[in-house]
């Protein structure tokens, strides 16, 4: 068990086989090795994933497939070997998002580089994705039509 101090959580403790490891940090946070995936609520599809050495870095997260149906990627085998990937049911994915200031209603996803986790070793990769139609930014609401709220008011 380790005591993490974080800002989003307060102070925290986190099973050892609850760590998720990225070898490699995460692109523009290459120094960053161990987080903890942290739900956002019971019935929420986020989660935070809270770093173990920043108490101020924490990304919010959520399964693609959720979001985007459709969505597909091939995992390179440089990837699986370096995360130790058995079986597809070693896989979870996840993908980063963005609130654009704090708007829920306009939150992105990043397709074009999904966070892959072994979650049996619990080791990480977040995969860019070469020659991909994927970008970081996929709304992950429709955006509603100016004035549509409005809608049927007058006939109250």
């Amino acid at each position: 068990m380790k005591k993490v101090s974080t800002v989003r959580f307060g102070s925290i403790e986190v099973e050892d086989e609850k760590i998720v490891h990225f070898a490699q940090g995460i692109p523009a946070f290459e120094d960053e090795h161990d987080f903890v995936i942290i739900p956002y609520d019971e019935e929420s599809p986020y989660v935070f994933l809270q770093s173990l050495a920043t108490p101020d870095l924490a990304f919010l997260m959520t399964v693609p497939y959720l979001f985007f149906k459709d969505y597909e990627f091939e995992i390179d085998d440089a990837t699986e070997s370096q995360l130790g990937l058995e079986s597809p049911e070693d896989v979870i994915v996840y993908t980063l998002l963005t609130v654009p200031q704090g708007r829920i209603e306009d939150m992105t996803a990043n397709l074009m580089a999904p966070v892959i986790i072994n979650q049996r070793t619990m080791a990480a990769k977040q995969l860019v994705l070469e020659k991909s139609s994927y970008t970081t930014k996929h709304r992950l609401f429709e955006k509603k039509a100016e004035g549509a709220g409005d809608a049927g008011k007058e006939a109250r």
